[in-house]
């Protein structure tokens, strides 16, 4: 009989549940990484016992996880193999998420808008959504705040921007929702690799037609210009750095 696996994060640890395929009892392991906050976990569908999580702790800052059997146990990417975690907060080696530079300018996207109106410094807070490749295990892409998406393909050791996305014209207008300007949602389209979409509060839905290595399109009746929406847009088109 098939098993069946349901990944929890809380704002006090992840949990791990698993049953079989009538649901009827469940086996609860957790809480991992107890007293921190849990954006986001996420198995590989390419390799079952892969796991990815996003904790964050308002002390100690954002923390990338990642565990190669099932949950059983949990390194962090970028960490030298073997090395002994020192006492004390844990080190931020799977935390490196440096914003790209502009493709359309070729200079850096500095400022996007604030709450009231002026501009504000781009600034990597967290990340909010993990999603790993529908193929390759090693392949994941993550959303942050400030809203951006990037990519992977050692297994959460080193990030690249796809910078298409935040070079977007509408970049320098995105405005943080209440919960903050947080890419919160990555959806990958199971018959078109190159294919994925994704959301922005409160700046709108996005998609790509190639994995955002070329360009990113807005959703028509989803891109927020100004406030509120003039008209929808559906036909803006950007190029990224290789």
């Amino acid at each position: 009989m098939s098993r069946v696996r349901v990944l929890v994060g809380t704002r006090k640890g992840a949990f791990i549940l698993e049953s079989d395929g009538k649901r009827e009892k469940w086996d609860v392991s957790g809480p991992h990484f107890a007293g921190w906050e849990m954006y986001h976990l996420k198995g590989s569908p390419a390799d079952p016992n892969r796991i990815y999580a996003s904790q964050t702790s308002g002390w100690f800052g954002q923390i990338i996880q990642r565990s190669d059997d099932g949950g059983k146990t949990w390194h962090q990417p970028g960490t030298p193999p073997g090395e002994v975690p020192a006492p004390g907060p844990p080190k931020t080696a799977s935390n490196k998420f440096a914003y790209d530079a502009s493709p359309e300018t070729g200079k850096p996207l500095t400022t996007h808008q604030w709450y009231d109106g002026t501009q504000h410094p781009w600034e990597f807070k967290r990340v909010w959504h993990l999603e790993p490749s529908l193929e390759d295990p090693d392949t994941i892409y993550a959303g942050v705040e400030d809203a951006a998406i990037f990519r992977s393909t050692d297994g959460g050791e080193n990030w690249k921007e796809l910078s298409g996305l935040r070079g977007h014209g509408t970049g320098p207008k995105w405005q943080p929702g209440a919960g903050g300007m947080c890419l919160h949602t990555i959806i990958l389209d199971p018959s078109n690799p190159q294919r994925m979409w994704i959301a922005i509060s409160a700046a709108g839905a996005f998609r790509t037609d190639d994995a955002g290595k070329a360009g990113s399109r807005s959703i028509a009746g989803s891109s927020r210009n100004t406030f509120p929406i003039p008209t929808p847009r559906s036909d803006t088109v950007c190029t990224t750095l290789p």
